[in-house]
Formats: structure tokens, sequence, C-alpha cells
């Protein structure tokens, strides 16, 4: 008689290893849950097993409800500083991380619950979420996938049964979500802000031996692993930049040791190109805005290093200091060339060259005067290789400024002696058709509030090829009409 494996294989190197990190914790019981989404490819390669669980008990775990074989919650502390201030204690108010298993590729992936329950660190909130903010992160981090930007991806949405108080009553919900690791900036500070050296030396340890395991057996390990991540860091926000997005709450909490992008809460997508952009309602100052995060990346990537400080010279703190700002100084010169390289592909350039920055800085320049359609500039000038520059025009007031700079960036492509067909081939590569439209994103989730998901499933859908263009998709690829008026975004608890 052969025996059912578990749905998970879980091998749980966090609760095993770091006790004193987390408070062991169940998930709060629900009257009805209901699978909604499944994400069964990722699923695939997570090797899960669905089929040991029914539909029902595969909704309950999603829930939080029960805890599958080998699981083991728990509520992760960290610290935080949040819009500038800091916070020495937060921690995972309501999300429980159920464990960990090995995906098909061998990576270590983490398995999280969000919206199900309150724990210790709830700091007086209800631990619930509702549908609308479960099916926003859902999509997004779905669409960043696909846009190949590290992110923390949904491996399910499910619903409760409950009707939450939020702004008036919302269908409860509780996320899937599944990260390299749920290591933050804030989760170092939590230790350090204690001064509890061996504690963040541990953590440090850990972090190395499971993001960075080249590193272990190295002296000075502690100081490279601060570069790994400010390397990483530099990497992904340049990635968010050359597609328009903005995080929103960049606090050092939403920071990942990974590189990966995590927290999809008041985060959106440029529509008319704006390097202040702002979308979150609780974000006054702009401090957050979309041209200023990689001036705050390495603000926070600042307050990973003086928690490791001790561990970079304990004898000499004025000397782990200049090793710290050593790296943190890398940061710019690191973000600035993967941005230039992205840019440079995205105008159909093979290298960059130095005249380079003042040609992608002008088109910026004339894009945020007119208010242009971001994503639509990068793919209309893909046509206007072949010289269709009309639907490129469309999208300017000064037409006679985009002339111009058309005009150089036709000379710097022909010095470079490649086909036109080519040329906007690899260009349609890069640029995207199809983002999560903001428009599109709240037409889904409105739907989604009264029970109607299909609109959810066909964004889905549309986003998970966000650069071949389809027919009859067309209403996914344009800005939003006019009377959609100013975007704002929340927090989404």
């Amino acid at each position: 008689m052969t025996t059912q494996p578990p749905a998970f294989q879980f091998d749980n190197t966090y609760a095993r290893e770091l006790p004193g990190f987390y408070v062991e914790w169940q998930g709060a019981s629900v009257p009805d849950p209901k699978l909604v989404l499944l994400n069964t490819p990722l699923a695939g390669e997570l090797g899960l097993e669905p089929t040991a669980l029914s539909a029902a008990e595969m909704a309950a775990v999603f829930a939080g409800s029960a805890s599958p074989e080998g699981a083991s919650p728990l509520a992760q502390v960290y610290a935080g500083h949040q819009f500038g201030g800091f916070s020495p204690q937060l921690g995972d108010g309501r999300a429980l991380l159920i464990g960990e298993v090995i995906d098909q590729e061998g990576h270590r992936r983490d398995i999280q619950l969000k919206g199900s329950g309150r724990t210790p660190f709830s700091r007086g909130g209800d631990g619930k979420a509702v549908i609308g903010p479960v099916l926003r992160e859902y999509i997004l981090g779905e669409a960043m996938h696909a846009l190949g930007v590290p992110t923390t991806r949904a491996l399910a949405a499910v619903t409760t049964g409950e009707m939450i108080q939020r702004e008036g009553l919302k269908p409860g919900a509780v996320l899937t979500r599944v990260a390299s690791s749920h290591l933050r900036v804030g989760t170092f500070q939590f230790f350090a802000a204690r001064s509890d050296t061996d504690k963040v030396r541990q953590l440090a340890d850990y972090a190395i031996a499971r993001h960075d395991p080249d590193l272990a057996d190295a002296d000075d390990r502690h100081l490279r692993f601060l570069a790994r991540v400010v390397d990483r860091q530099a990497q992904l926000v340049s990635k968010w930049m050359l597609i328009g997005f903005v995080h929103g709450v960049m606090n050092t909490d939403n920071t990942t040791i990974s590189g990966e992008t995590i927290d999809y809460g008041p985060c959106a997508f440029l529509d008319g190109y704006d390097p202040a952009a702002v979308f979150s309602s609780i974000d006054h100052g702009g401090r957050y805005a979309f041209g200023r995060q990689p001036t705050i990346m390495q603000w926070n990537l600042a307050r990973l290093a003086e928690a490791l400080l001790p561990l970079f010279d304990p004898a000499d703190l004025d000397r782990a200091v200049e090793l710290a700002t050593q790296e943190l100084n890398k940061f710019p010169d690191l973000y600035r060339s993967a941005w230039l390289n992205g840019m440079s592909k995205k105008l159909g350039l093979t290298d960059v060259q130095d005249e380079d920055v003042t040609l992608f800085e002008d088109l910026l320049g004339a894009m945020a005067a007119s208010g242009a359609d971001y994503t639509l500039v990068f793919r209309r000038l893909s046509n206007a290789v072949s010289g269709n520059t009309a639907p490129l025009f469309d999208l300017f007031e000064d037409k006679a400024g985009i002339s111009a700079w058309v005009i150089r960036w036709e000379q710097r492509r022909s010095s470079e002696g490649r086909p036109a067909e080519e040329i906007s081939r690899g260009m349609n590569r890069v640029n995207p058709i199809y983002i999560p439209r903001n428009h599109k994103v709240e037409e889904a989730l409105d739907a989604s509030e009264a029970g109607d998901y299909h609109l959810v499933e066909e964004l889905l859908d549309v986003l998970k090829d966000p650069y071949e263009e389809r027919a009859g998709l067309e209403a996914y690829g344009t800005p939003a009409p006019q009377d959609f008026g100013p975007y704002q975004t929340f927090c989404g608890t």
C-alpha cells in the first residue's frame, strides 16, 4: 500500500536555527475558506503536491486555519525605519511563515501567509487582510516576475467567509506569498537596536549561508555580504526605474536581503512620466517618489551597514565605519551602470557611450514636459526605427522637440550599423506593451469585491506575456481614460 506524499516537503531552517528571532504562532480560524486563485505553475516549481489535499483542506491551509504536515508556523520579529522614523519593534503583525521548501532548481523558498490573523506583533491591528489588497499583491507580483524583476510571488489567494471592517465592510482574504527569504534590513535593525551583537552575527551568518554561501568561510564575510546586498538592491532599483514602477513604501522593513521586491501596498506604475510621482495616500512629503527611489535605497542600505558595523572590525569602530562607507559609496555607480545599460537596450543600442547619457536624459525631459506615457513612448520608439514616427509624436505636445531628439537618436543608432528590423525586435523584447495599468487593476479589484474574479484572471493572463502584442487586448495597452482622475493608493491592510 502506497502512502500519499505530503503536499509540502518542508525543511524549516529559520525555525530550527534561529530561536529567539520569532514567535511560534497559529493562524486564526475562519468560517468558510474558499480558494480563489492557485498559481499552478509556481506550485509546480516548488514541487508541491496539491492533489495531496482536498479543495477544502487546501483552502484551510492557505487561510491559515490548518497547518500542513511539516509546517512550523511562526511570526518573525523585525524593526524598521518607516518614512524615516525608527520603530524598534515591528514584526509580522498579520503574517505567518509556515515553512520553507526546496524548489525544483534546488533553491530554498519561504512560504508565508499574509492576513492570517493577529500575532504578538499586531500592534493593535486585527491581523486580517481583505480581498482587494490580496489580489493587488497577487497581480503586481506576477506582473513583476513576467517583466524580469526579482520579486516575491503569489502562490494562492483565498477568501475567508468573513467581512472585515476597513472603509466599510470588505470580504476577508489571505495571500500565500513565496520568497527567497523574508529577511529584511529591519530584521538586523531589531537586534542591533538592542546591542545584541551575537544575534546580529548569528543572523548575518544565517543570511550568508542562505543567500551567499560562497562567502561562508571568508574572514571578511560580513563586509562582503554587505557588498552583495548593495549590489542586489542597486540592480533591483534600476529595474524598477526602467519599467516605471513606484514602490510607494520603501521602509527598511520592506527592503529585502535577497534583492527581491516585497510588499505591494501603495505601489503603482507610471502613466505619464513624472519623476516626482507619488501615489501613496500617506506619503505627503514625497519621500518615496519615483525619482527618489535610488537615493532612498542607498539610505536604507546605510541602515543595514550600521547594524552590521560591530562585525566588520570589533576592535576599531572607526575602521569599521570606513569599510562600510566604501561599500555604500559604490551604490550610485552600480545603480547608474545598471540603469544606463538597461536604457541603452530600451533604445536599441548595443553599448553605452559617454554622449548617450545626455541622449537618455533629454528624452526623459521631453517626456516629463509633455506627461508622455512612459510605457508607450518606449514601445512606439521601436516603430520609429523604421520611420513610423507618427504614433510616437502623438504622445508629445512639443512635436518639434521630440522630432529633433529622434534625429539625434537615429544618428546614434546608425553609428552601430545594425538593420532596423533587428533593432526593433530587440527593443520589443525589453519594452513591454502590457503592464499592470492602474485603471485596469482597479477595475479588476472592484469586481473582485463583489465576488467576480474573471477580470483578475483575464488581467493575469495578459500580464504573463508582457512583450508580445496580441490582437483584442488593445484596452490593456493604453493609458487610463481622462476621467480616471489622479490615482491614489493605500497601504492595504
